[in-house]
Order: structure tokens, then C-alpha cells, then sequence
């Protein structure tokens, strides 16, 4: 997206493989995601429709279809999938998908431990259907996996067919890829981002810091999840270096230090 200023970075179009924001809907009502869709339908790649909110949130399928509307991707949250999973519904899952007409979907086992075997039969069957992301991690503090099993789940679920993974953080921001403070476990994301395509990982990064931190790190082009509707703006001028915390991070040397 061209701007009036110079040295802003290059923000590719939608459909983007990279520099992806998804956003995270907590059951917004059909005002408020029109609202939303106002002014951030064209900074916004995906809207998850978090954890069991589908099938509570009045309206939602006039909401799935604003979201279409706007050239906005709407998939049902991966909590969604494990309760039908637990029930043994697997097939009452995909008569929802096709109800809503959902051709994304997401495969988790983050509140449910899933078999990896089996979920990797998940991720096959219905990346058969449509298009399929994954999450990697657990929302529970006590379940913790090294750095090698992070990147081994991943390739291997990419393999069965998700087009990309993300990385577990929860709408907290304290478990996952992030210590109790919240901050950065740079020793795993280090493991993932060197042995995980660049374009196939999205970061969930719910607090501000961790967005910056990411920015900083990896540049304006880094995918990023588990956004706030109300900071999808705040966000795309962290990743242009239009607020105060990444102000120098696209400048010349020269204007950096003039």
C-alpha cells in the first residue's frame, strides 16, 4: 500500500503470502465487524473466529459473509475443531464447514491433546476439503515442548497439508512461543524461524510488545495473529514505522542520525 512519505516499507497486496495480519474476533456483533471492516478490511488477511464463539454469536452468518465480502478470510477457531474432536464429531464438524460454507479451517490441539498421528489425519482429510492452517503448542503452562519438537510437528504438519502453521501463544500472550512475562522465548523462535519457511509461520503476538519485538526482529512483512480488531491500524503503522516504537527502524542511517 503506497503512502506520501518515502522509505516506508513495501507492503505487498492481498492475497499475501507474506506480511499477514489475522485477526482475532471474540464475537463481535454484526455493527461492530461492520465497523471493523470500515476501516480494516485492507490491512487484514484472515478474521478467527475465536475458540466456541461460532456457534454462540447471533448473526454469525451474516458476519462470515461481510467478512467474504470485504476480500477477508473467516475460519472458525482451532478450539472449535477439538470440541467436536472430543465428542467424536468429526462429521458434524464438516457439515458446519459446508452449513457456513468455511473453505479455511483450523486443526489444533491445544485445549484437547490430540494423538500427532491423528492429527496429521485431520490435516490430511480436510486439506482434501479446502485449505487448512495448523497451530503448534499447547495452551496449558504445564505442557512445554523443546524447540526440536516445535519444528518437528510443524514440517511434519505442513507436510499432511497446512499451508501454514501457527505458533501458539493464546489471546494472553504468556504461553507457547513467550515466557510467563509475556516476553519472547528467543531460543525457540530462533529453532523455528531457521528451520520453518519464512511465509509458512504465523506468529501469534496478542500485546504490543511482542509485535514490536517482532517487527524489529524480522521485519514489517512478519505474519503476525491474534491481533485485536481495534488494533489492526495501530498495528500496520508499527509495521510501516509510523509509531514511536519502530519511528527509526525503516530510516536511512543518514536520517537516523541527523
Amino acid at each position: 500500500m503506497k503512502t506520501i512519505l518515502p522509505y516506508i516499507p513495501d507492503r505487498p497486496e492481498k492475497p499475501r503470502k507474506e506480511g499477514i495480519t489475522m485477526v482475532m474476533d471474540k464475537g463481535m456483533s454484526l455493527r461492530e465487524a461492520e465497523d471493523f471492516m470500515s476501516v480494516g478490511s485492507g490491512y487484514t488477511d484472515f478474521v478467527k473466529l475465536g475458540f466456541g464463539t461460532s456457534i454462540l454469536t447471533p448473526h454469525f452468518e451474516r458476519k462470515v459473509q461481510l467478512y467474504k465480502k470485504h476480500d477477508v478470510i473467516p475460519y472458525p477457531g482451532g478450539t472449535l475443531f477439538e470440541a467436536f474432536i472430543v465428542r467424536n464429531m468429526f462429521g458434524d464438524y464438516i457439515d458446519f464447514l459446508d452449513k457456513y460454507e468455511f473453505e479455511f479451517v483450523e486443526v489444533s490441539d491445544g485445549s484437547f491433546e490430540i494423538e500427532h498421528g491423528r492429527k496429521l489425519e485431520y490435516i490430511e482429510r480436510l486439506a482434501e476439503r479446502g485449505t487448512v492452517i495448523s497451530e503448534v503448542g499447547s495452551k496449558k503452562k504445564n505442557v512445554v515442548y523443546t524447540p526440536d519438537e516445535w519444528v518437528s510437528m510443524m514440517k511434519s504438519e505442513l507436510g499432511a497439508g497446512s499451508v501454514k502453521v501457527i505458533a501458539e501463544a493464546r489471546e494472553s500472550g504468556t504461553v507457547g512461543i513467550y515466557n510467563d512475562d509475556g516476553s519472547a522465548n528467543t531460543a525457540l523462535i530462533s529453532a523455528i524461524s531457521e528451520h520453518i519457511g519464512f511465509d509458512k509461520v504465523i506468529w501469534e503476538a496478542p500485546l504490543k510488545p511482542q509485535q514490536i519485538w517482532f517487527i524489529n526482529n524480522f521485519g514489517a512483512n512478519v505474519n503476525l495473529g491474534n491481533i485485536a480488531p481495534n488494533e489492526i491500524i495501530p498495528l500496520e503503522s508499527l509495521r510501516c514505522g509510523l509509531r514511536g516504537d519502530t519511528f527509526f527502524r525503516f530510516l536511512p542511517p543518514e536520517l537516523k542520525n541527523g
